[in-house]
């Protein structure tokens, strides 16, 4: 594993109690950061923070990205018990299921949205004054191959992660010369928790889609965020950076 150093800095990982979001934690962890675990499970996240503890500092908050007030409170908490933030991974996400545009339920696609691309605007909102005051600042975004090439039957998932791309791109623009990089990756399907919530068909075209024929691996996509989060990544800003096995044409 390549040494990674992120001594004396402090991670926020949305979505930070399962999959790609602890597999994070534990990379930053071992690269000597102290990580704040967002999640909306409060039992996860009490159980992801025992194991975790383990290897180093841990602290959790129970969070509705979707909320300002929920969101505001936690970032607030997390100087309050960490004395500063310094990186931002805007991990959380849910795919709403698979169905055709028109098939799909408002009230569903609307959720999405407001999880996967809204979630992210909020705490990006609450998070960059703080980075801004500390003179130095990573924010990594979870996107999706799915945001560059719209998968059928999960409209409201690649419009998400679609719009957390420019998120991305236009939030780098606004802090290049603040020392506090924006990136984004943009992987193909991991198997996560999150299969549970697609059909056996959505997940057959997903991996037929992947010239490697296999899913991420969590810890591959923990170490590229890690990276992206690190002083190595020092001339990268609104930029997106694929993981997705060759599936990627651009």
């Amino acid at each position: 594993m390549t040494n990674i150093d992120l001594k004396g800095r402090v991670a926020i990982i949305t979505g930070g109690a399962r999959g790609i979001g602890y597999a994070t934690a534990q990379r930053m962890l071992a690269s000597g950061a102290e990580v704040s675990l967002w999640d909306i499970d409060a039992a996860r996240l009490e159980e992801a923070a025992a194991e975790l503890a383990k290897a180093g500092t841990v602290s959790t908050e129970m969070v509705e990205l979707t909320d300002e007030t929920s969101v505001t409170a936690a970032a607030a908490n997390v100087v309050a018990k960490h004395g500063k933030i310094d990186i931002l991974v805007n991990n959380a996400g849910i795919t709403g299921g698979n169905g055709k545009t028109w098939e799909l339920a408002t009230d569903v696609w609307r959720r999405v949205i407001d999880v996967n691309l809204v979630g992210p605007f909020l705490t990006s909102k609450a998070v960059v004054p703080h980075l801004l005051a500390n003179g130095w600042g990573r924010i990594v975004n979870v996107a999706s191959i799915a945001g560059k090439e719209g998968n059928p039957n999960a409209s409201h998932y690649s419009a998400s992660k679609a719009g957390l791309i420019g998120l991305t791109k236009s939030l780098g623009k606004e802090l290049a010369q603040s020392n506090v990089l924006v990136n984004c990756i943009t992987p193909a399907a991991a198997r996560t928790e999150i299969f549970n919530q697609m059909k056996q068909e959505h997940i057959d075209f997903m991996l037929s889609k992947i010239p490697m024929g296999r899913f991420l691996e969590v810890d591959e996509a923990a170490a590229l965020i890690t990276w992206l989060s690190s002083e190595d990544c020092a001339f990268s800003t609104g930029a997106v950076f694929d993981i997705s096995g060759g599936r990627a044409v651009y």
